[in-house]
């Protein structure tokens, strides 16, 4: 990896290049999607088939795009009773944490006859878009569906491409455990559109959720407005703190962890000393040479890997909170006490015994977060990805009177006319039967089986 020294001359520039991650230039990949997407809404099926044909090497026909309950139900039975007993784990935990993000809807009167409040309702159904290929991924099965069962969200549809006809058995597991409604063997921008778009086989969601490669990324960018999406996700990213306490194999491994998630995986190492520095470069030499996926390891480390020597614990928290990484490791004595001064991070991981992987599979936490700097300003999936709110209002004829002039005002300083007179009109009228009085609370119902989360 190579070496960047904080106060050189030179750094900032060194440091530009980091942060921009080796992203590409967008329009050829633009190009190729908008062709795919157009193709989607126009043919359908025939579309989505011949992409799946053409990209994924998998001849199907419409009635095969489904995972049918037969092959779901095989291929829970070839995963090892082991396997099984760790993603019931894993569901539980993911379970346990997401629970506490739910949010109620609520209402506040006051005595002059104003009910003012949210409701909470769940999207009707909803896209979880599972990489595919070589690398299977149940643990973002439960990531993307657990949540979205918790908001109370109906239908649970899957997109997952398959290279072979057949799907992952342990992410057709993942998906029955996790209540998946429908599972189709489709991925790609073509996956993207039939989601966003709807085909004759599958259905049209109102968001989609989950991680994938450019071309997934770039086609839920272009499909948004059509339907909801969680995040435009690139190339996994680690940032590591290390304050020199723990051992350099341990933190070479951590880096490596990240790597052979894509070969443009952004890689960065914050130390305070030139010595550190080296021991742990060493490691990561070492310990490549015994990885099954070296090769997509030593390309992400030679094209976005850096190990950054600060002078302090105030540079390096600076640092971090420019770089704004996907998965920060803060593997110092005393982590607690940095923790308040991170603003900009997608997921914090505390002290020497809790690398990232535990993040990404069994703590309970989401690991579809933020990247490409985006934790600035977005959060980690979670449960309100899968709710709406709708504002309530409700004003009694008193109410509208107290405000009446001030509302005048308003419309008369943003010059709409018509809005004076939607309220005007309210006392011009003759008196009728009292419908101008509005309702209150007491006319509100709740709905069974919404937790509280709707009337």
């Amino acid at each position: 990896m190579r070496i960047l020294r904080g106060g050189n001359k030179d750094f900032e520039k060194q440091f530009e290049m980091v942060i921009n991650r080796g992203r590409e230039d967008p329009e050829a990949v633009e190009r190729v999607v908008q062709g795919i997407l157009g193709a989607v809404k126009a043919k359908g099926d025939k579309a989505v088939l011949e992409y799946t044909r053409r990209f994924d090497g998998v001849d199907l026909s419409p009635s095969q795009l489904r995972v049918s309950r037969e092959e779901m139900e095989e291929a829970y039975g070839m995963v090892p009773k082991e396997d099984l007993e760790t993603l019931k784990l894993a569901s539980e935990r993911i379970e346990s944490f997401h629970r506490r993000q739910l949010v109620n809807s609520w209402f506040e009167s006051t005595a002059d006859g104003i009910v003012l409040g949210q409701i909470v309702t769940p999207l009707k159904r909803i896209g979880a878009y599972i990489p595919g290929g070589e690398h299977p991924y149940p643990s973002t099965v439960l990531m993307t569906l657990i949540p979205a069962k918790i908001a109370g969200v109906s239908e649970l549809i899957v997109a997952s491409p398959t290279y072979g006809g057949r799907g992952s058995a342990h992410v057709l597991a993942a998906a029955g455990l996790a209540g998946a409604s429908s599972i189709f063997r489709v991925g790609g921008a073509q996956g993207v559109g039939a989601l966003a778009y709807g085909t004759e086989s599958i259905p049209k969601v109102d968001k989609i959720v989950g991680p994938g490669n450019v071309y997934v990324a770039t086609a839920k960018k272009m499909v948004f407005g059509e339907v909801g999406i969680d995040m435009v996700a690139g190339p996994s990213e680690i940032c590591i703190f290390s304050d020199g306490h723990t051992a350099p194999s341990s933190v070479a491994a951590d880096l490596l962890s990240q790597g052979e998630h894509d070969e443009k995986a952004l890689l960065v190492l914050i130390v305070l000393s030139e010595a550190y520095a080296r021991a742990v470069n060493g490691e990561v030499e070492r310990q490549l040479k015994e990885l099954k996926n070296k090769e997509v390891v030593e390309r992400s480390l030679s094209s976005c890997g850096a190990i950054i020597i600060v002078r302090s614990f105030g540079e390096a928290i600076d640092l971090i909170n420019e770089l704004a990484p996907e998965h920060l490791e803060l593997i110092v004595e005393t982590p607690w006490d940095l923790l308040g001064r991170v603003r900009n991070a997608g997921a914090i991981f505390l002290g020497p015994f809790t690398p990232e992987t535990v993040g990404d599979y069994l703590a309970g936490t989401n690991h579809v977060l933020p990247t490409g700097g985006t934790s600035r300003f977005s959060s980690p999936l979670g449960v309100e990805d899968f709710l709406k709110k709708s504002n309530i209002i409700s004003f009694s004829q008193e109410a509208l009177s107290e405000f009446r002039e001030h509302i005048l005002r308003m419309a008369a300083m943003e010059g709409f006319d018509a809005h004076a007179r939607a309220v005007e009109m309210r006392f011009s009228e003759k008196k009728g039967d009292g419908r101008g009085k509005g309702r209150t609370k007491k006319g509100l119902r709740r709905r069974d089986g919404q937790e509280g989360r709707g009337y």
